[in-house]
């Protein structure tokens, strides 16, 4: 039975039957009525922590969706369970991935700035200033892409750039 039925709160059930009707009267082909339902079921596994229902979910939106822009969302959920899994290289293919598709995705570009800065952190544990500048400059530029699709947003990492001198 697909999630989007067992769903046990009221919010979940509501949601459900708005999103089905939508379905039906909206013109929409089978691929992306197909598309949507596992990423409604993606999302909701997602939501309750079920990250490896989620990811077969999304992995099985991805094959009947053909419209970039709400492709872009499903390859970026799938990087945000990677870099709560801890995958960060594989996270970051799917940020790239889901940019590819919309480059107007700026927690996809935030995400990838905080991995960069982690691993800028993580090499200076490890001794290494020049790996973590690297990096650090890598977290700059796409928190720069970031900022610039919403100004106003990330604060935190506005100021980390102006401390750091990395702000143009």
């Amino acid at each position: 039975m697909p999630r989007s039925r067992i769903n046990g709160n009221f919010i979940d059930k509501t949601s459900s039957i708005v999103a089905n009707i939508l379905l039906r009267i909206i013109p929409t082909t089978s691929g992306e009525k197909k598309a949507f339902t596992y990423y409604r079921d993606g999302m909701s596994a997602q939501s309750e922590g079920n990250y490896a229902e989620a990811l077969q979910n999304y992995y099985e939106a991805t094959r009947p969706e053909i419209d970039p822009y709400d492709r872009s969302y499903i390859l970026y959920n799938i990087g945000l369970i990677h870099t709560s899994n801890g995958e960060h290289t594989k996270a970051l293919e799917y940020y790239f991935r889901a940019l590819e598709r919309n480059p107007f995705l700026p927690q996809a570009f935030n995400n990838m700035a905080v991995i960069c800065h982690y691993r800028g952190e993580q090499a200076i544990l490890q001794g290494d200033s020049e790996i973590a500048e690297a990096w650090f400059d890598q977290a700059a530029e796409y928190w720069k892409q970031a900022i610039a699709l919403t100004p106003g947003n990330y604060i935190e990492a506005h100021n980390w750039l102006k401390i750091t001198r990395r702000f143009e």
